[in-house]
């Protein structure tokens, strides 16, 4: 089943409406999760949003929060977000990094007590829009185990990194587990296996199949103990920056809201210019992508170019969803 992106927009800032957020965050929040939709992201997009709305329910998502900035020292700012929402939080906070390098050629905002910023590639793709580099990563709940460990003592944390480079950038976003949680979950609904070994079953196996990862809890850090560290050290930043809290103290939650997050942006222009800074990109993805593939017709892609053919099929033929939670809340307006 297809939904065009009209209908899909329209239908989720509806709802949040009714939620009670004002029109103009229903919107921009509502353009947000169909974009990630639209860019193939289904499991951040409409397939998160009922979740979103059980957070609102629950009272973990405040519909009358925004965020607040309490503290500055040039181009670093430090921002409360008040149990707001996320996406919007997010949105507030790279906005203010953008600005803050165009007068230091650097900015950097920490935010505390956010919620789920859904795709972190909506950040550094707003970044790259605005022609500056962004650097953006957030901590979670404990949902995965440092390296040589059994239970769950780090977050998944996301990293996402991106450049300019004509209207879409070079997006890179990853989370520090080899398959995000969001991910597993999709490929899961489908009966389809991970590509790579992706974490442990609850013999303590290494496994390819979603279900069975879910199950143990237990994903598998990139690059095995790489991973482990750097998903520390992300957590480290993230709580110190904004003063907020640590992926141990969101463990303590009944679930994971409250989280520190980190933006940043760097002007390029600021030490090269827009030529030089064009060729210098234009030079290495030409090089990368003239690789021998392994398998005869494959191509090379850069972070980020899958998901601009996906969204223009999308915007072509209609979003793929989801049938039951898109008839779900397709009938709560």
């Amino acid at each position: 089943m297809r939904v065009k992106y009209d209908v899909m927009k329209t239908t989720l800032k509806n709802i949040l409406i009714q939620k009670g957020f004002a029109e103009s965050i229903s919107d921009e929040a509502a353009i947000i999760f169909t974009d990630s939709s639209c860019d193939g992201v289904y499991s951040h997009g409409l397939n998160r949003f009922p979740r979103v709305l059980d957070d609102i329910d629950k009272g973990v998502i405040k519909v009358d929060a925004s965020p607040k900035i309490v503290s500055n020292f040039g181009a670093i700012e430090v921002v409360d977000g008040q149990l707001g929402l996320g996406v919007i939080n997010a949105t507030f906070c790279m906005d203010r990094a953008i600005k803050l390098s165009k007068t230091h050629g650097i900015g950097c905002v920490a935010i505390r007590d956010n919620n789920h910023w859904m795709r972190g590639a909506t950040y550094g793709l707003q970044a790259a829009k605005a022609g500056v580099i962004g650097v953006c990563f957030t901590n979670t709940t404990p949902n995965m185990p440092a390296w040589g460990g059994k239970d769950n003592r780090l977050g998944n944390n996301p990293l996402i990194i991106a450049v300019p480079n004509g209207e879409r950038g070079i997006i890179l976003d990853m989370a520090m587990s080899q398959f995000s949680y969001g991910k597993m979950e999709d490929l899961a609904s489908k009966d389809m296996t991970l590509s790579q070994y992706g974490g442990y079953n609850l013999d303590g196996e290494l496994s390819i199949e979603p279900k069975e990862i879910l199950a143990s809890q237990r994903p598998l850090p990139i690059g095995f103990w790489k991973g482990s560290g750097l998903s520390l050290v992300l957590d480290i930043l993230a709580s110190i920056l904004s003063s907020g809290d640590s992926t141990q103290t969101i463990g303590y939650k009944k679930s994971e809201y409250g989280v520190s997050q980190v933006f940043i942006a760097i002007d390029p222009e600021k030490t090269s210019s827009k030529e030089m800074i064009l060729k210098k990109i234009e030079e290495t993805i030409a090089y990368v992508k003239d690789s021998e593939p392994i398998r005869q017709g494959n191509e090379i892609y850069y972070p980020g170019e899958q998901s601009q053919k996906r969204r223009e099929e999308n915007l072509r033929d209609g979003i793929p969803v989801n049938e039951e939670i898109w008839m779900k809340l397709a009938s709560l307006y």
